[in-house]
């Protein structure tokens, strides 16, 4: 068994940095097609040693390669994995939704330039990302943090030549490395607290219960350096404002890395050293609160906008917000299903969105857009699913995960964050509303005749939206009849908070269940009042420039920190750099220069002038010595 579970995993992992290799260097030699397809084979045999593992381990198992950092003649961190429920699903997710996302890619890539580079970073990306959640240490974790983040440049700015998209590239890798400062704070701290950087030994100690004080105080500096990462890396306040600025890059990659797997990286990292933030209550009511406002304060700014992809992209850092809301009220297994579900609804709307711009010749306003429908039915129906899953409409996916995490804010007894969670649920069916409507119903306003995508695209959101209309089904409330599936899987490493479940459980929860649908279908229905004749503008007092602005964030971020970081740099380069350090080192040399420029006129080439310096040395020395006797 554990032979097999070392080639599993590990053809798993090293088959996608393979393909990456390959594809980099053939890049356009062995043609679209090859490409295409065998880097979608690469990602679709990861899947089956992914599902094969997921059969074949119970609960958990650790597969150990070989020893990696040593410090002096003690094994500091092994190379190996950690192979439980955690990493095993979330495996799955970035397999199985990568795969089809491959699939979609060599759709809506055709014909670019850079398809076979293209290819090789998403392979690349994969690997990183099954390194980042398949890792048992520190190190390792950081290892795929790192190369995400890598990959997530590479595909925001892959079309470099546009100045937009390098420079989104460039702000969403200097976001992230503030976040992935506090990562290696925490990491130190963690190996200052227990002397170990492997994740099974730490939460060993911890659930031992044997810390000191002192261990305790480097604990919370670690959660807190924990949070800073999560932020980042989960685009969460403050740390958000690269996210929307990602969607520069191809839409394949909006989809993969920028909704399903890698901005959940912070929630997968909060819930695999859950321990660790129990011993700091303080800690998980900030994650609560961080994740709650943010949740807010994206879906506030997201029915404001216009590109079709930025409404999706706000959307996501609100959803990834539920999660953290979760995470913080110590409900890991809501946050995990929603992730899911996530994953499912969010990549067929980013994926549909694709489609929409494909065929609409690269145009994402949505203004210009409206009555495509008919021109492009599959999408529309496609869509449609994952805007009646995300706005919480049953029985499609996001109503249970979204419901569940409702459940657990209501019965947390916490009353801001539970208006801000209900709030927070209108208006996201308020808004992906707006976007179904603006784009797919009313008259043309100014688009070219649209057209339906190829087999290749269309294909994969019928098994997106499959998966979320039916994806609810992963945790049916054992209230409803249902077994709780996930729950039960999760529950064997994690703890999730207990809510109740007294003789009113069951009315209370399909109360909760009506009341939360009502508000979704009344705000879907406000958005179909509002724009189903819609022809110019909306929004149009001043009183709604704050939110069409995005709060001005930008704006002041640029202004406080940006601005005067080149004001920093500059005065370092000129005054420092060139004026102190390469002046004092430039008058050196000056100063050495024309000493030995003096000193070369003393040789110039006649004998008597040398017979004199000699002489006059002679002289020197016998009085020296005639002195000191």
């Amino acid at each position: 068994m554990d032979a097999s579970l070392k080639i599993l995993s590990g053809v798993a992992v090293i088959l996608p940095l393979l393909g990456s290799c390959i594809w980099f260097w053939a890049k356009n030699k062995i043609g679209e097609k090859i490409t295409g397809l065998a880097a979608t084979g690469t990602l679709v045999i990861s899947f089956i040693c992914c599902l094969t593992l997921f059969w074949q381990i119970e609960s958990s198992a650790r597969v150990e390669f070989f020893s990696w950092i040593w410090m002096g003649s003690s094994e500091l961190v092994n190379f190996s994995f950690l192979l439980d429920p955690l990493s095993l699903a979330l495996g799955l997710i970035v397999t199985g939704v990568g795969s089809l996302i491959h699939l979609y890619a060599t759709g809506y890539m055709h014909g670019d330039e850079g398809f076979g580079r293209f290819f090789s970073y998403l392979n690349l990306f994969i690997f990183a990302m099954l390194m980042l959640i398949w890792s048992d240490s520190m190190p390792g974790i950081f290892m795929g943090w790192e190369g995400v983040g890598l990959c997530s440049y590479l595909l925001i700015s892959f079309w470099f030549s546009d100045e937009a998209n390098a420079t989104a590239g460039k702000k969403a890798f200097i976001v992230n490395r503030v976040g992935d400062f506090g990562f290696l704070v925490a990491m130190f701290c963690i190996f200052k607290a227990f002397g170990t950087l492997s994740i099974p030994e730490v939460l060993a100690i911890v659930n031992s219960g044997n810390l000191d004080i002192v261990q305790v105080g480097w604990t919370q500096w670690a959660c807190l350096g924990l949070v800073l990462g999560a932020a980042g890396k989960s685009a969460q306040i403050p740390l958000y404002v690269w996210l929307p600025d990602a969607m520069a890059g191809p839409t394949p990659v909006s989809a993969l890395i920028h909704a399903a797997t890698m901005v959940t990286a912070g929630v997968y990292l909060c819930c695999r050293l859950q321990p660790l933030f129990f011993l700091n209550p303080g800690v998980m009511e900030l994650i609560a609160y961080i994740g709650g406002l943010t949740a807010l304060f994206a879906a506030s700014i997201a029915i404001f906008q216009n590109d079709i992809k930025k409404v999706l992209a706000y959307s996501t850092i609100s959803q990834l917000g539920y999660m953290f809301l979760a995470v913080g009220l110590a409900a890991p297994v809501a946050a995990y299903f929603h992730l899911m579900t996530h994953a499912f609804f969010k990549a067929l709307l980013f994926l549909g969105a694709g489609s929409v711009i494909h065929g609409l010749h690269h145009e994402q306003d949505m203004r210009k857009m409206g009555g495509l429908r008919k021109q492009m039915p599959i999408t529309f129906w496609t869509m449609t699913i994952g805007v009646l899953a995300i706005a919480g409409t049953p029985p499609f996916a996001g109503f249970f995960s979204k419901d569940e995490i409702l459940h657990i804010v209501s019965g947390s007894h916490r009353g801001l964050l539970s208006n801000i969670a209900f709030v927070t649920a209108f208006m996201t069916a308020f808004y992906m509303g707006r976007l179904w409507i603006m784009t797919f119903f009313g008259k043309s306003r100014g688009h070219r005749e649209a057209h339906e995508s190829p087999w290749s695209m269309t294909a994969v959101l019928c098994v997106l939206a499959a998966l979320s209309a039916f994806g609810g089904l992963l945790n049916w409330p054992e209230l409803w009849g249902g077994n709780a599936w996930l729950e039960h899987y999760l529950g064997q490493v994690v703890t999730q908070m207990d809510v109740g479940h007294g003789a009113d459980a069951l009315e209370d929860s399909l109360k909760l269940a009506g009341f939360s649908s009502l508000m979704g279908l009344g705000a879907l229905g406000l958005a179909w009042w509002k724009y189903r004749d819609y022809q110019t503008q909306d929004f149009r007092s001043p009183a709604f420039n704050l939110f069409k602005n995005k709060y001005y964030i930008d704006e002041f971020y640029d202004a406080v920190i940006v601005r005067n970081l080149k004001r920093s740099g500059e005065f370092l380069w000129k005054v420092v750099d060139q004026g102190i350090l390469d002046g004092t080192l430039n008058g050196l040399a000056y100063q050495a220069k024309k000493t030995s420029e003096r000193f070369r006129r003393l040789q110039n080439g006649l004998l008597q002038g040398y017979a004199l310096w000699i002489w006059l040395g002679v002289l020197i020395l016998m009085i020296s010595a005639w002195s000191v006797r």
